[in-house]
């Protein structure tokens, strides 16, 4: 039970440490440090520009390699190894962005896609571990236990960061501009740090050795094109990707823009930045407790009770004037946004069958990363047409809505049932209510 016990805390722990390229490297420095030092010779239009091509490549590449990488994965049983090499690759371009300097968008560019790349790619196979080190009895808990401390470690770190950047002299620093680039590197060293427990602990799961007869990529092309052809069987698990699609595009749009939003009604940078701060440390207990609800009244309805929740943050964004506005808004974000994102994780991973883990996670990883492309469009050409961005945030109201609707269609039980069933087609099934 002990061995067991740190297995998952291992598995969480990852996430502690790689959490911290989403808030200081997507979220919060990077852009800035991109738009003020390493584009500074561009217009600013110019910037923007390129750092959204920068976001739509790496987005782009990820969502067709995440399915490919996830069926290799499972045929070769190495989603150790591709783990390790992802990660290595987004921790060594995280600590390359130290040599960005004054004018280098196009290196900034390529280190950036290439770290969200391994980033991406990393939490392809380590979502495909989840239902290996935890029981579906477990599995909400260990799945909110990862989101939990994945805001922790992002959150600490971002701190320290935000110190280091406006306090350089504190850190022995010369500079901000050092400060931030120094900041890039702790990343890094960070992601590194807490990614040992999981190497050193983790054991993939034995499986028969299978006489390989052409490459892995044409073999993970001819099982991406079986698993859409198979996944016609897992009825229950097709209609809650439709609904994840939809409601998990209103939630990465938030996300996303929430920062540019604010910024244009008026809010100074510094509040923003402590907001995003109060929104990851804010979701540490929210995303436990929403983990215990799930065990108590089932994950669907925890689920349920958030995308309500952000219905209510999309009209509170459209009615914002002030930072105090903010201040409340990301405490709500925060309370809701780490439940929601594990709850979808758990309820997926309790329909996929027990042989594709790491072959249905990547499509769920594809299903996320082209959720997050059509959002921010909707909300900027609502804007643009309307003259009006509070109008732009309200449109979001339709994938919270579309996705709440087509999620109340999902029998999860049944899902469960399916997966079982077809995976073992001559055992015996018995699926305990979640």
């Amino acid at each position: 039970m002990e061995n067991k016990k740190k297995i998952q805390r291992s598995w969480m722990l990852y996430d502690f440490g790689n959490s911290a390229f989403a808030t200081t490297i997507m979220a919060a420095v990077l852009p800035v440090y991109y738009s003020s030092v390493a584009a500074s010779g561009l217009e600013d239009g110019l910037a923007t520009s390129y750092w959204g091509y920068s976001q739509s490549i790496s987005v782009l590449v990820v969502a067709i390699l995440a399915p490919i990488l996830g069926a290799i994965s499972d045929f070769s049983a190495a989603k150790k190894k591709f783990l390790q090499f992802f990660a290595f690759m987004g921790i060594v371009a995280s600590i390359l962005l130290f040599f960005v300097g004054e004018g280098d968008y196009i290196l900034a560019s390529v280190l950036f896609i290439v770290g969200s790349i391994g980033f991406s790619g990393a939490n392809v196979f380590y979502d495909g571990f989840l239902p290996e080190v935890a029981t579906k009895d477990e599995i909400d808990r260990v799945s909110s236990g990862g989101f939990a401390y994945g805001y922790i470690g992002g959150g600490i770190l971002l701190a320290i960061n935000v110190l280091m950047i406006l306090n350089p002299g504190w850190f022995g620093l010369p500079d901000t501009e050092m400060a931030t680039r120094a900041a890039f590197v702790t990343v890094g060293i960070w992601w590194l740090v807490f990614s040992i427990p999981l190497i050193k602990n983790i054991r993939e799961e034995k499986k028969v050795d299978v006489k390989r007869d052409r490459s892995y990529v044409a073999i993970g092309f001819s099982r991406v094109g079986n698993t859409f052809k198979e996944m016609k069987q897992y009825k229950q698990l097709l209609i809650f990707l439709l609904a994840f699609w939809l409601y998990n595009d209103g939630i990465s749009t938030i996300i996303r823009m929430a920062t540019v939003y604010g910024s244009e009604i008026g809010i100074a940078q510094n509040d923003l930045i402590v907001a995003l701060l109060i929104t990851q440390f804010v979701g540490i207990p929210f995303t436990f407790f929403f983990g215990w609800l799930a065990s108590v009244i089932t994950a669907k309805r925890a689920l349920n009770i958030t995308l309500f929740v952000y219905l209510g943050i999309v009209i509170i964004g459209y009615f914002m004037t002030s930072a105090l506005h903010f201040y409340i808004l990301a405490i709500v974000v925060g309370m809701v946004q780490g439940g929601a994102q594990s709850l979808s994780r758990s309820i997926f991973g309790r329909m996929v069958p027990a042989n594709k883990h790491a072959e249905f996670f990547g499509f769920y990883g594809i299903s996320s990363k082209f959720a997050a492309v059509i959002g921010p469009f909707v909300f900027a050409f609502v804007g643009q047409i309307t003259g009006n961005s509070r109008l732009g945030i309200v449109s979001l109201i339709v994938f919270f809505i579309a996705g709440i609707i087509i999620l109340r269609f999902v029998d999860v039980e049944k899902g469960m049932r399916d997966a079982e069933r077809l995976t073992n087609p001559k055992g015996e099934v018995e699926v305990k209510p979640k």
